[in-house]
């Protein structure tokens, strides 16, 4: 009867640490949960298991370059980026990481393989915005979009990744920069497009999507 005792205590000990295990957690505010861990159980929520979002409202994430990653993070949790869409989720997820959980996140979401969506896309509103993207508009002073993001919007650095982003996050997020001040660190884009027209915007979005 003591063995049995002995055994269900020993198995209830391990339950315990199995709850409080850090690799089975969603504790944000734990600097000890992996990075991969929150990358899996938390922000997949919104962004996937592979950083492919379901849902159009929500960036894809998958093979995005690790700097830009590190940065909107660390803007996110400063609050220096307050477009909506970002304050509302990412302000609170991201105020308790520490560096080396937003560099794990980074790690890990840009080691994932990006899923594609040509088929989706208008093919004439990406034929018009694929000459926006590889030549600009010199009459408004638009440079080309690749100058910054690579020829096959691969991203760059801290210049994002742009391929196969969805249309509607492409829309909004261009529509932040071109007529509010929510994405300060971005005023670079600000000025790029500036003039560019609801069309302009719509077109580039469009080719963008169709980039593998």
């Amino acid at each position: 009867m003591k063995h049995a005792h002995l055994v269900l205590a020993l198995l209830g000990a391990g339950l315990i640490a199995g709850c409080a295990n850090p690799s089975r957690s969603r504790d944000l505010a734990n600097p000890n949960v992996p990075a991969q861990v929150l990358a899996q159980q938390v922000c997949s929520n919104c962004h996937g298991v592979g950083g492919t979002s379901i849902s159009p409202n929500f960036p894809n994430l998958a093979a995005q370059t690790p700097a830009y990653i590190v940065g909107q993070l660390k803007e996110f949790k400063s609050h220096d980026r307050e477009d909506p869409a970002g304050f509302e989720y990412m302000w609170g997820i991201s105020r308790s990481l520490t560096d080396a959980q937003i560099n794990g996140l980074a790690a890990y979401f840009s080691s994932q393989t990006p899923t594609h969506r040509s088929a989706e896309a208008d093919p004439k509103l990406a034929a018009a915005g694929k000459a926006v993207f590889t030549g600009g508009l010199p009459a408004k002073n638009v440079p080309p979009c690749m100058t910054c993001h690579g020829a096959a919007g691969q991203g760059n650095d801290t210049f994002p990744r742009l391929a196969s982003q969805h249309v509607d996050y492409i829309i909004k997020q261009l529509i932040v920069f071109q007529r509010t001040n929510e994405r300060p660190k971005g005023a670079v884009m600000k000025q790029i497009v500036h003039d560019l027209s609801d069309d302009d915007i719509k077109n580039v979005a469009a080719y963008l999507q169709t980039l593998g």
